[in-house]
């Protein structure tokens, strides 16, 4: 049996919850230097636009660069709209990380920085 069928046989509905974490959740999370961001879109997209505390290891080089995530914090994967970030954070699972997915993706995490929220941001994480 692979680990992804392991995975999959052990999967509860109860589960679901524990898989994402929203832009609000991980925003309040960021100061604790706790996770680990990575931004899973394709070197052409990330270098279009990006929010540079993500680190950008495309979905199709994840398996090959595992050792350069955290194992001792928690992953959150990420994508425009979270649908391929979904298929990382599965991967990542059956890896042995603690990993979520960032549930409303890259493009409401921008959004949630508009306003001066940003800023905010920033300094927080720069304290």
């Amino acid at each position: 049996m692979t680990k992804f069928e392991e995975y999959i046989r052990s999967f509860e509905y109860s589960s679901i919850p524990a898989m994402k974490i929203s832009s609000k959740d991980l925003i309040a999370l960021l100061p604790s230097d706790k996770v680990q961001l990575i931004d899973i879109r394709f070197k052409e997209e990330y270098a279009m636009w990006n929010t540079k505390i993500f680190k950008n290891i495309p979905i199709n080089e994840l398996p090959h660069r595992l050792d350069e995530l955290h194992r001792d914090k928690l992953i959150i994967a990420a994508c425009p709209h979270s649908t391929r970030s979904i298929i990382a954070m599965h991967y990542l699972k059956t890896e042995g990380f603690n990993v979520k997915f960032l549930s409303d993706g890259l493009v409401e995490f921008n959004n949630s920085l508009l306003g001066g929220n940003a800023k905010k941001l920033f300094n927080k994480l720069n304290n």
